[in-house]
């Protein structure tokens, strides 16, 4: 958001044509995520990405370097808040203090477990609708997404080498953190650790912990990625593989669908019910990472061709029309004037 409010910005847009940009880029991603659920996947992160781009466009983007930095603070203080409960209960070792047991499988959450395709739909609606406005509104207060717009600003993912002991510490810092946070979760997974059934419900004390400190583990991801970038010769960054994974980034939202458009119809039981009927934790992995692969190749055929993503150009089209009818109007009234 912040990187293509400064684009417009430094092209000559007034910034309140670059909110409105971006308030229209908004609603569309969150039309796109409701019919991503109800056609295909419930647990859709785009339309919630939507609602979080209109409450925080209006409220910090174009808020000061330091008042991103003084309310990332405060978010995360709020973050740590409302899982306190579960942190309480990991100190003091009730695992089963937090979470339901008894809570509906996600499968039925998110439909995949319907064999009715038309029930599927509208289960996968209702939790879409969920996951979009009551997940968004809640994600606000995520700390990541003010330190994105701070980042953005002072361009350190795209000059690293001007800001290598920040990357560093951060990348150290917010794996070991995540790490450790998920590894009770992976144990009980695995059996290694017994755990009250609750412990690794949704709402459980372990699930909560591994959410938690995800949040300083994907920075810290984000953080090594730069690293790594900065790192790169020449020779690396023009490699097939590079090109590859950097034409999927640059075609994030039509290689995020592509990977629905794979998956649930042959994993679902309203498809083909492979999830349940023929794959393992083992197999599902491989198969999960041929799919990337297929995405991955069609990126950079996409990228060979100097071509975006067919979802990309709808949303691009859908984005920037308004705005091109108000050029050409103002085009014929000048011609007239003229």
């Amino acid at each position: 958001m912040m990187q293509l409010y400064l684009r417009q910005t430094a092209a000559g847009a007034e910034e309140r044509a670059a909110v409105r940009l971006l308030r229209r880029r908004s609603l569309w991603l969150i039309v796109f995520g409701l019919l991503h659920a109800t056609l295909l996947m419930a647990g859709d992160i785009v339309g919630s990405y939507g609602v979080v781009g209109l409450l925080l466009g209006w409220l910090f983007l174009r808020r000061s370097d330091r008042t991103l930095l003084v309310w990332s603070a405060v978010a995360a203080g709020l973050t740590i808040f409302f899982a306190a409960e579960a942190i309480g209960a990991a100190v003091t070792g009730d695992l089963g203090a937090v979470g339901n047991a008894g809570a509906p499988p996600t499968t039925e959450v998110y439909a995949s477990g319907e064999q009715n395709v038309f029930a599927a739909a509208r289960t996968r609606l209702e939790t879409g609708l969920f996951v979009t406005f009551v997940g968004g509104i809640f994600s606000v207060t995520a700390p990541q997404f003010l330190l994105g717009f701070w980042a953005a600003r002072r361009r350190i993912l795209e000059e690293p080498h001007d800001h290598l002991r920040l990357l560093r510490w951060t990348a150290v810092i917010g794996i070991t953190i995540g790490w450790l946070g998920g590894l009770p979760a992976a144990l009980a997974h695995l059996g290694v650790l017994d755990v009250p059934p609750a412990a690794v419900s949704e709402e459980g004390v372990l699930s909560q912990l591994r959410g938690l400190t995800g949040i300083p583990c994907g920075l810290g991801y984000v953080a090594c990625l730069a690293l790594a970038a900065h790192a790169m010769s020449r020779r690396v960054t023009e490699s097939r593989p590079v090109i590859a994974i950097a034409a999927v980034g640059k075609r994030s939202l039509p290689s995020y669908l592509s990977h629905s458009l794979v998956f649930s119809p042959l994993l679902a039981a309203w498809g083909l019910g492979l999830l349940g009927a023929n794959l393992s934790s083992a197999t599902m992995v491989l198969f999960a990472v041929g799919v990337w692969l297929v995405v991955a190749a069609g990126a950079y055929a996409l990228e060979r061709a100097d071509r975006r993503g067919p979802a990309e150009v709808v949303l691009r089209r859908l984005i920037y029309a308004p705005r091109s009818k108000g050029a050409a109007g103002k085009q014929r009234q000048g011609n007239r004037g003229r």
